[in-house]
């Protein structure tokens, strides 16, 4: 049995009460359908601004009423010190006894959150590159206010979401954690700056934080359409639609993409770590490399196992501002100090990933 199995099994026998900020989002909500679906109590704070009520509706699909009775949703913005101070608070494990004196003593018996889960942001390069302003207020203002409410709140552990690309221009493959380069984009900047909040954070005032360096997230309930969508989404829906897909630069440009229920894996595994493990940064990705090239023809043959033909070529097109050419996390010390073992490998992410797509984009979801 992995630490992971182990971790499942014993927050299924003894429940916590979590916080997942940017519930509505791609990660948010799939963290919010695995907590919900181990029976845990779970806070959600998004305001909608790159998050979808679709995503909520789904998981409410997924998971049990039982299960979706124990999650407790609230419309506020990471900005506000008194949306940030009120997601601390579960509004009393008694409340869904329909009992009315009950709700009326749950108000008085609003049980703090045990672990935050810190995934809210504006993300993309491109957009930090567009409105540098807008992405520090949120990424940065956001990121502080929140990690203030979980100080005072006296939570167990704030777990919260970086990014790989706080290794900028640094050349070394596979990339780890101690290796900086100089930030390409303003996005860059501020995720490396929630890091070095959450150290002092843990130095001053003793909260336990985590950094999830994450390598390019993909799965179920990752937005296909707006201007700054993953690559993954993008090209899924254009060869769903028949429409052209298109490459920025020659195609030898590489990452580490990662499957969504890897990520989900390595936020419980760092909320429940031990003191020594925290206040530390993991990277989490798969440790191995991919084409963009090589991804689309990975994407067109499991589509084809979907029943979804597709038969264009990739057009090119000039390389993106602020993009590194590869990208490939070195993941031992996930994998030694936390136990991190990836389920799903880039080929095995896309295959679980596409009919979901398939059905999205078609309208069956």
């Amino acid at each position: 049995m992995t630490r992971y199995d182990q971790i499942q099994q014993a927050l299924k026998n003894k429940p916590k009460v979590w916080l997942i900020t940017g519930v509505a989002g791609f990660i948010g909500s799939n963290l919010l359908e695995a907590l919900l679906k181990l029976n845990q109590y779970v806070v959600g704070l998004d305001n909608f601004s790159t998050g979808y009520e679709h995503n909520l509706d789904e998981v409410k699909k997924l998971v049990s009423p039982e299960q979706w009775a124990c999650f407790y949703f609230i419309e506020g913005d990471i900005r506000n010190q008194d949306d940030c101070r009120r997601a601390m608070h579960y509004p009393g494990l008694y409340e869904k006894s329909g009992d009315k004196s009950a709700v009326f003593m749950a108000k008085n018996l609003a049980v703090n959150v045990d672990y935050v889960l810190h995934q809210a942001a504006l993300g993309s390069v491109p957009r930090s590159i567009i409105d540098p302003l807008t992405t520090n207020d949120v990424n940065i203002n956001g990121f502080l206010t929140i990690l203030a409410a979980a100080r005072d709140a006296g939570v167990k552990s704030f777990t919260y979401a970086s990014s790989s690309s706080v290794y900028g221009d640094h050349p070394a493959l596979p990339k780890g954690e101690g290796n900086i380069g100089k930030p390409l984009s303003p996005y860059a900047v501020t995720k490396y700056v929630n890091e070095l909040y959450a150290g002092v954070f843990a130095r001053v005032y003793g909260l336990n934080s985590i950094g999830l360096r994450y390598f390019n997230v993909f799965g179920k309930r990752q937005d296909p359409n707006g201007a700054y969508a993953a690559v993954i989404p993008i090209w899924t829906a254009a060869m769903i639609k028949d429409e052209p897909v298109y490459i920025n630069g020659d195609g030898e440009t590489s990452r580490d993409f990662c499957f969504i229920e890897n990520v989900m894996q390595m936020n419980i595994l760092a909320a429940t770590a031990s003191d020594e493990e925290k206040n530390n940064v993991y990277n989490v990705a798969v440790g191995e490399r991919i084409t963009l090239n090589s991804l689309f023809y990975a994407l067109k043959s499991a589509l084809a196992d979907c029943g979804v033909s597709y038969n264009k070529f990739p057009g090119y097109r000039n390389f993106r501002a602020g993009d590194v050419r590869h990208s490939q996390a070195d993941i031992s010390k996930a994998r030694q100090k936390m136990g991190y073992i990836p389920s799903y490998r880039i080929y095995d992410g896309i295959g679980k990933a596409m009919p979901w797509y398939v059905r999205s984009i078609k309208g069956i979801v």
